[in-house]
C-alpha cells in the first residue's frame, strides 16, 4: 500500500470527495481515482484498486468503484462496487468483488461479540443458561452443553474451552469476506459476513455471525431482524423472520414471518410461519404452520403438525417446564402437549395430551388425547406408510455439501437406540398381557393407558422390529465375536450422534477432569464415536440376538435361522405398509399410478 499522489488528491476532490486527513488514506500500487465519487473519508481509510468490471446479476456486469459513501476506518478490497450509503461504514475489513449498495449504516461497535460466546437457555425458558453459541457449534456440542449444564466441573470447562475458541478466533472489528453482495439492506452492526454471502433488503443484523463454507453460501432476504445470533453454511433466513439468541445450523430454512427467541435449528432443519421459544430443534425438523408454537422442546428428525402446540407454564412457578419428543416423532394437526413430557422414538401425538407422558420404552406408538385421559398405542406407526416415507426421505434430503459437513446426523432407523426401546417396551407389554388384571384396559403410572389387545398387538410389532434389526446385523456381521463391550449397555441419540452413553460419560470425565483442553478435541472424540458406530452397533446387536433368541453364541445354523426370521420380518413389515397404502388409496384423492410406483418402489 502506499499513500495518494497529489494528482490523485485533486482528482478525488473534483469527484466531489473529502477527507479528514488525506494523509489517512493509503491504496493499492495500481490504484486509480476515477472511480471513487462523492465519497467522505474519515480516520484511516484503505483502498484496493477499481480496474474492472463484476457481476451484479444475471448477465448483468457494473465497474466497481465507491459513489456517495461515507467511509470511518474501513478497509476496502479490490474490485468492490460499493453506493449509495445512506449513513456510513464504520471499522469494517471489505474483501475484493464485494457489491454494497443501498445501505443505510454498516459498523462496528466497541468490544463487539458477533454473536459469539452468547449464553442461551434453552428447554427451560425461565433457567440459567446451559448453551453457549459460537460459529462451529453443532447439534452434537449443543446437546453436550445441555447434557451437562447441572454438572459444575464439566460445565464450567466446557465454558472455557468455548471462550478460549472464540477468543482465538474473534476479529477485532466486522468483517465482510469475498464476494459478498449487500443491498437495500437498513442496518448492520457487528456483523461478521463471510464469503458468497448475500444479504437482500434485511432491516437489523446485530452482534451476528454469518458462517458460510466454499461450498454453500448464506442468504439472508427482505425484512429480516437477527440479533445475538449466529447461522452456518447453506442456510437462508428471509420474508420477515426474526430471531434473537438464536443458532441456525448447516443448510436450515427460516421464512415466512417465522419469530424465534432463545432457540437453536441444526442441519435441514426448516421453520416457516409460526414461532419457537427457548426450543431445542435438532437435525430435520420441521415446522410450516402459523399457528403453530414450539417452546420448551427439544425434537429431531420432526414434524410439527398445523397449530402444535407445547405448554411450558403451569401457571405456578413460572415457564420452566419442558421435555423431549425423541427422534422421528410427529405431532397431528392442533396437537396441544403439557409439559414436562417425553415422547418415544417415532411416535405420533394427537389432540391435548394433559397426562404428562413419558413413552420412552414404546416407539412406534401412536399417542391420542381424549379429554383428559391419555390412550397409547404401542408399535402401529411402524406399520404406516407415513414412517416409511421418513425414514427413506432423511437421507436424500441432506442439503449439505458432502465435505465439510459439521453436524452428525445418523439415519439409521431401526439403530441400537431405537432397538433398546422396543425391546424394553416388549418386556414391559408382555408383563401386562400375563397380568391377569390386564385382560381391559391397563393403567400406566407414566401418564398414559393402553388397551389389552393394543399390548398384544404392540408386541408382535415390537417382534418384528427386532428380528429385522438382528437379521441386518448377522448378515453383516457373521458369527463373529465382538471384540469390546462398548455399545452392550445404555445408548444416546445426542441430536443426531448414536452412540453409546458410556462413551460420553468417558468424554465428560475427561472434560471435568481437564484431560481434553481444547474444543476440536472433543469434536474430534464425538467424530470417532461416530466413526466406530458400526463395531458398536454389532456389539449389541450380538448381545441382543443371545438374548432372544436363548443362546450362548451364534453359530452359522444359528445366523442363518437369523437371516430367515429376519426376512419374513420385513416383508412382513412391507405387507403392513403395502395396506396403509391402500387404504388412503381407498379414502380418494391418490391417483392409481401414484399407488402403484409407491408399491412398486417397496423394498
Amino acid at each position: 500500500m502506499r499513500s495518494l499522489t497529489v494528482d490523485e488528491i485533486e482528482v478525488l476532490e473534483r469527484n466531489g470527495c473529502r477527507a479528514e486527513d488525506w494523509t489517512s488514506i493509503s491504496v493499492a500500487e495500481d490504484f486509480s481515482p476515477q472511480y471513487v465519487r462523492d465519497v467522505d473519508f474519515y480516520g484511516e481509510v484503505t483502498l484496493g484498486v477499481f480496474d474492472k468490471s463484476i457481476h451484479i446479476d444475471g448477465g448483468f456486469l457494473r465497474h466497481s468503484g465507491i459513489t456517495r459513501a461515507v467511509l470511518r476506518d474501513v478497509s476496502v478490497g479490490d474490485n468492490c462496487l460499493i453506493e449509495n450509503i445512506g449513513n456510513y461504514i464504520s471499522r469494517y475489513d471489505i474483501g475484493e468483488e464485494c457489491v454494497i449498495s443501498n445501505v443505510g449504516m454498516i459498523a462496528t461497535t466497541e468490544e463487539p461479540s458477533f454473536g459469539q460466546n452468547n449464553n442461551v437457555a434453552v428447554l427451560n425458558e425461565a433457567g440459567n443458561p446451559n448453551m453457549i453459541l459460537y460459529d462451529g457449534l453443532t447439534s452434537q456440542m449443543a446437546a453436550l452443553m445441555v447434557r451437562s449444564a447441572t454438572d459444575k466441573a464439566a460445565w464450567a470447562n466446557l465454558t472455557e474451552l468455548v471462550t478460549s475458541h472464540v477468543n482465538g478466533t474473534l476479529p477485532e472489528r466486522g468483517a465482510i469476506g469475498y464476494r459478498v453482495k449487500i443491498a437495500n439492506t437498513r442496518e448492520m452492526v457487528n456483523v461478521i459476513v463471510d464469503d458468497d454471502c448475500e444479504i437482500n433488503g434485511a432491516s437489523l443484523l446485530m452482534e451476528t455471525t454469518l458462517k458460510s463454507s466454499p461450498e454453500a453460501s448464506i442468504y439472508i432476504g427482505h425484512d429480516v431482524i437477527c440479533q445475538n445470533s449466529i447461522v452456518q453454511a447453506g442456510s437462508s433466513i428471509l420474508d420477515g423472520a426474526k430471531l434473537d439468541n438464536c443458532f441456525v445450523g448447516e443448510a436450515c430454512h427460516i421464512g415466512k414471518g417465522f419469530s424465534a427467541e432463545s432457540s437453536v435449528f441444526f442441519a435441514n432443519s426448516y421453520m416457516d410461519n409460526g414461532e419457537s421459544c427457548a426450543a431445542f430443534c435438532g437435525p430435520f425438523s420441521v415446522s410450516h404452520h402459523k399457528a403453530s408454537l414450539l417452546i420448551g422442546v427439544e425434537t429431531s428428525f420432526y414434524n410439527a403438525g398445523s397449530a402444535t402446540n407445547y405448554s411450558n407454564h403451569a401457571y405456578k412457578m413460572g415457564p420452566m417446564h419442558y421435555g423431549t419428543l425423541e427422534r422421528g416423532s410427529k405431532t397431528a394437526s392442533g396437537a396441544h402437549i403439557l409439559m414436562p413430557a417425553t415422547v418415544g422414538p417415532f411416535t405420533m401425538c394427537m389432540g391435548k395430551i394433559q397426562t404428562h407422558p413419558d413413552t420412552t420404552l414404546l416407539p412406534f406408538s401412536y399417542l391420542i388425547a381424549e379429554g383428559r385421559k391419555t390412550w397409547l398405542v404401542p408399535g402401529i406407526n411402524l406399520a404406516t406408510v407415513g414412517t416409511y416415507r421418513d425414514i427413506k426421505k432423511w437421507p436424500k434430503r441432506d442439503k449439505r455439501p458432502l465435505t465439510g459437513r459439521r453436524s452428525i446426523v445418523n439415519t439409521d432407523w431401526l439403530s441400537p437406540f431405537v432397538i433398546q426401546r422396543i425391546a424394553a417396551g416388549r418386556q414391559l407389554l408382555l408383563r401386562l398381557s400375563d397380568d391377569s388384571e390386564s385382560t381391559g384396559d391397563v393403567e400406566s403410572p407414566d401418564g398414559f393407558s393402553i388397551r389389552a389387545t393394543s399390548a398384544k398387538k404392540g408386541i408382535s410389532f415390537y417382534d418384528m422390529a427386532i428380528r429385522m434389526f438382528i437379521a441386518d446385523a448377522v448378515a453383516a456381521g457373521g458369527t463373529k465375536l465382538p471384540t469390546s463391550t462398548t455399545g452392550t449397555g445404555e445408548w444416546l441419540d445426542l441430536s443426531g450422534l448414536l452412540v453409546p452413553k458410556s462413551e460420553i460419560d468417558e468424554l465428560l470425565n475427561d472434560i471435568r477432569s481437564g484431560l481434553v483442553s481444547d474444543i476440536r478435541q472433543v469434536e474430534e472424540r464425538l467424530l470417532s464415536s461416530h466413526a466406530n458406530y458400526g463395531e458398536y452397533r454389532w456389539n449389541y446387536a450380538y448381545r441382543l440376538a443371545l438374548d432372544y433368541y436363548s443362546l450362548d453364541t451364534i453359530t452359522d445354523d444359528d445366523a442363518e435361522v437369523m437371516i430367515r426370521k429376519g426376512t419374513e420380518a420385513r416383508q412382513q413389515w412391507l405387507s403392513l405398509i403395502r395396506q396403509d397404502a391402500e387404504k388412503e388409496f381407498q379414502l380418494g384423492d391418490v391417483e392409481a399410478e401414484t399407488l402403484a410406483n409407491f408399491i412398486e418402489g417397496l423394498k
